[in-house]
């Protein structure tokens, strides 16, 4: 917090709840020798290690995704190095160092784990094109790189986790879940709640719960000035206003918010490219909208926002009308979503969710990745299937054809 200036000092000792969900998953799974059995189908599958993994480390967990991934990794029998951001590289460097103590603690090579020291872009992309697998967790620019080195890669992608309220919403629940994915970290993960799409009949009742948890309503002359100091004239997302306190975010906008407020809200007025705030946020705030009439309208809203930004990661509803729930997982074009949770707490795994742990979540071809799903152990190893001789498994060509089936078309003799 104090080397990047971003994030929460309290909130990075929340993040251990899910080193230990890593540790659990991974001590849960085999990684050695064989894995699987099919007996039916003759299949055994074995698991052998990637090999030298290059691990791109993001701003926003320079201590978490390292350790997360040297779990994976050595459970896999992996070696990694670490590249760190520029701006986190002494907190990157410092938790691989203590990591590297550890394994010589234990009569392990240390040199399992390794950390560049001093990185800048040309080293990076000399590093990606010498190791056998790349796990980039970052933005758009980092995936494009870690896509462009030749080499495999699993990578992740940008955030504007959307959350719809319908008319069943519990108010008190969705409020409290809101305020804790919200503030957490100061709201500097992908997976933080950053639009909220709420039924009319409970709009009013849901923003003075909203209240309640500790949000602070910006007026029009407020949300300009917010505006300002969170993106630039040609609409970049200015840095210094990432992960910050709602405090700090309405300082450097030019106003004061009570010391006693958790995040701010701001009414969204439209949504597309030139609606700023329908877009990703990654601090102490969130947009409002509302929908009125139809679910149906409801989930237009949802389709608009992520044709501004966050397609294939991430979204939520709070809802306990299961035909909702279900036309929502139908039409999102992301590839998560949480059903009355905080968001930004079980997106990547939790102990109340089956969710694979993780600090590194594929977001499909939407998001430009090749996995839909949370990058885990599985992900860090190799396979080799042996086949064996089974019955004959063919179906008659009049079964697979069914109405379509022409018993005139002979097969050549």
């Amino acid at each position: 917090v104090d080397e990047s200036g971003a994030g929460d000092r309290n909130g990075r000792y929340g993040k251990r709840h899910k080193i230990l969900g890593v540790l659990r998953d991974a001590l849960r799974q085999k990684s050695v020798g064989i894995i699987e059995m099919i007996p039916e189908k003759g299949l055994t599958r074995y698991a052998k290690p990637a090999g030298l993994i290059v691990s791109l480390i993001p701003m926003t967990n320079p201590e978490l995704t390292p350790i997360v991934t040297a779990i994976y990794a050595l459970k896999a029998r992996d070696v990694v190095i670490f590249s760190p951001h520029p701006r986190t590289k002494k907190t990157t460097f410092e938790v691989v160092r203590l990591m590297r103590e550890a394994l010589k603690a234990i009569g392990e090579p240390e040199d399992f784990l390794q950390c560049v020291e001093d990185p800048d872009m040309a080293m990076v992309q000399k590093l990606m094109t010498m190791g056998d697998l790349i796990m980039a967790t970052g933005g758009p620019a980092m995936t494009k790189a870690a896509h462009s080195s030749g080499k495999p890669a699993y990578c992740s992608g940008a955030g504007n986790a959307t959350m719809i309220f319908d008319e069943t919403t519990d108010i008190e629940i969705a409020a409290r879940n809101t305020r804790i994915s919200k503030t957490s970290d100061f709201g500097s993960g992908c997976s933080a709640d950053g639009n909220l799409i709420i039924y009319g009949g409970i709009y009013d009742q849901m923003v003075e719960a909203l209240k309640k948890e500790g949000g602070y309503l910006a007026n029009d002359e407020e949300k300009a000035m917010l505006e300002k100091a969170m993106w630039d004239e040609e609409g970049h997302r200015r840095v210094e206003t990432v992960a910050v306190s709602p405090q700090r975010l309405a300082k450097a906008a030019g106003f004061e918010i009570p010391e006693d407020r958790k995040f701010i809200m701001v009414v969204g007025d439209g949504i597309g490219k030139e609606y700023k705030f329908s877009g990703e946020k990654l601090t102490t705030l969130l947009t409002l909208f509302r929908y009125d009439g139809e679910f149906e309208n409801a989930l237009k809203m949802m389709e608009e926002i992520f044709k501004v930004g966050g397609r294939g990661h991430s979204c939520g509803i709070y809802s306990y009308n299961e035909e909702h729930i279900h036309q929502h997982a139908l039409r999102a074009p992301v590839t998560r979503v949480m059903v009355r949770q905080p968001q930004s707490k079980a997106n990547a795994g939790s102990a109340e969710n089956g969710m694979p742990m993780t600090s590194s979540m594929g977001c499909g071809v939407w998001g430009g990745n090749i996995v839909s799903e949370n990058i885990a152990l599985k992900h860090y190893m190799q396979y080799t299937w042996v086949a064996r001789p089974i019955l004959r498994d063919q179906p008659e060509e009049e079964v697979l054809f069914g109405e379509f089936y022409d018993p005139s078309v002979k097969r050549p003799s």
